[in-house]
């Protein structure tokens, strides 16, 4: 098994009002170039985790970070108007709450962190702040809620 340093969660940046299913999103990883879905676990709207990607295997999902990290993508993350948006369900926040803490429980060392707080600090002061980020991805202060 490879050495998991971090635990990156991200959204899917689809529209809370939109569906995007396993499929779409194997097509949309596809025509990136990839040969499969990138993320390790999708957690659907519903709840279902879906596992996604061998862990075994580095994942394809935060560029720089992937060797020693896993990737957890929820679906939704923009708003009906397509704004960035923490647009979690319950099912989704219980889901993603329970995964991660299975997943610690093996890779006790890694740090959990959202795909922006891995953007690089452009001002050099130790801080990734929000002018920082990338992307708004994934829609929530992980550090705060996992």
């Amino acid at each position: 098994m490879r050495k998991i340093n971090y635990i990156i969660i991200h959204c899917s940046a689809t529209r809370e009002d939109r569906c995007l299913t396993e499929h779409d999103l194997l097509a949309a990883h596809r025509s990136r170039g990839f040969r499969c879905i990138g993320y390790h676990y999708y957690i659907r709207k519903d709840g279902t985790v879906l596992g996604t990607r061998s862990l075994e295997l580095p994942g394809a999902h935060c560029r720089g970070h992937n060797k020693h990290s896993i990737g957890i993508c929820y679906e939704g993350g923009l708003d009906c108007h397509g704004h960035p948006s923490d647009t979690r369900t319950p099912e989704q926040r219980s889901a993603l709450r329970l995964l991660v803490h299975q997943l610690l429980k093996h890779f006790r060392n890694a740090r959990v962190c959202g795909h922006r707080d891995l953007s690089p600090d452009l001002n050099g002061n130790g801080e990734i702040e929000p002018e920082e980020w990338v992307k708004q991805c994934p829609c929530f202060e992980v550090s705060k809620e996992l």
